[in-house]
């Protein structure tokens, strides 16, 4: 089925607000489940609304909850989500943290009690649109074992980092630690199919190809040691500082079962004028420009901007079982 954007958020809207979403809350929710879809990140996209919904419904996240930021030091936003959807806190981080960043040169925005952070790339992108570089930091429930270990303590742990270019889109990097989005296996699950060997274990720490001993098991770190490593820095970048739940305190993103998850984002912002002048942005455009110039390179992040542009324009495609069971909800 093909769908345009609008029709896509509107049908997630619905979904939303009749599982017992308040109107605004649901279209931020919608805004950015139907970004991902139409960035090729599938996982994080529509695939979401049935788990979302389900939560809402069982109280497992606040439809309701609208984030509050206060400000302990100049430059420090912290958030609390109140045990809502995250993309709300997002906003409110968007709204906020540019023009505390243009007094400071630099900010950060500590979120806790959230949900699913989602394609982190589509939050920081927003600050590079805004001419600032920003790296962004989430947790998730356990999916990862310290290298070595069976024993899942670290979500999937995804990093996220956004630059301007002068006169060009934004160079735009976002990366699950585990060697690929937990995401990924839920929608194989989803669509009965096996995954690649290398993906993950299964609760013996055995590497399997089957989806769902996969969900059961852990994820396979990405870089092994060193993506354990990061992992763990995320883990306390995201939860430790903010006082959010740690992977292992966290439950499940993917049911509606046990308490809000109550995990963390960091957002780091900062304007590049103010480290380094204004001849910064022609700066960091000859290093994409150096980087775009050599065959088969491709700069990360113009794809799925391309892909959005054009759903804007032609829409996209979209499972009819997955269009059919949101509109059931």
């Amino acid at each position: 089925m093909k769908l345009r954007v609008a029709e896509a958020e509107s049908l997630v809207v619905g979904a939303l607000q009749r599982s017992g979403a308040g109107a605004d809350i649901a279209a931020s929710v919608a805004r950015a489940l139907v970004a991902a879809e139409t960035a090729g990140q599938g996982g994080h996209g529509l695939r979401r609304v049935l788990a979302y919904s389900a939560q809402a419904r069982a109280g497992k996240v606040d439809g309701h909850a609208m984030p509050v930021a206060t400000r302990p030091t100049p430059a420090v936003l912290r958030i609390d989500a109140a045990n809502g959807y995250a993309y709300p806190a997002f906003d409110l981080a968007v709204d906020l943290l540019p023009a505390i960043v243009r007094q400071q040169g630099i900010a950060i925005a500590v979120i806790h009690r959230s949900h699913h952070a989602g394609v982190m790339a589509l939050t920081v992108e927003r600050f590079a649109d805004l001419g600032l570089v920003a790296m962004m930091f989430a947790n998730a429930p356990a999916a990862m074992a310290p290298w070595g270990g069976r024993k899942p303590l670290y979500g999937t742990n995804p990093i996220a980092f956004a630059a301007p270019v002068e006169r060009e889109d934004p160079v735009v990097i976002d990366l699950a630690l585990s060697k690929v989005a937990r995401g990924k296996v839920m929608a194989a699950v989803q669509k009965g199919e096996p995954i690649p060997g290398d993906w993950a274990f299964d609760a013996d720490g055995n590497p399997t190809t089957d989806a769902v001993a996969a969900m059961s098991g852990t994820m396979a770190p990405l870089g092994d040691a060193k993506g354990a490593a990061l992992a763990m820095m995320v883990e306390i970048l995201a939860a430790g500082i903010g006082g959010a739940n740690y992977a292992f305190e966290a439950s499940s993103l993917f049911d509606d079962q046990g308490p809000p998850v109550a995990l963390g984002q960091t957002i780091i912002a900062i304007d590049p004028v103010a480290t380094g002048g204004i001849s910064v942005s022609a700066r960091l455009r000859l290093l994409a420009d150096e980087i775009g110039a050599q065959e088969g390179v491709r700069i990360p992040g113009r794809r799925g901007r391309s892909l959005r542009r054009q759903a804007i324009e032609t829409g996209f495609q979209i499972d009819d079982e997955i269009v059919a069971a949101i509109a059931a909800i």
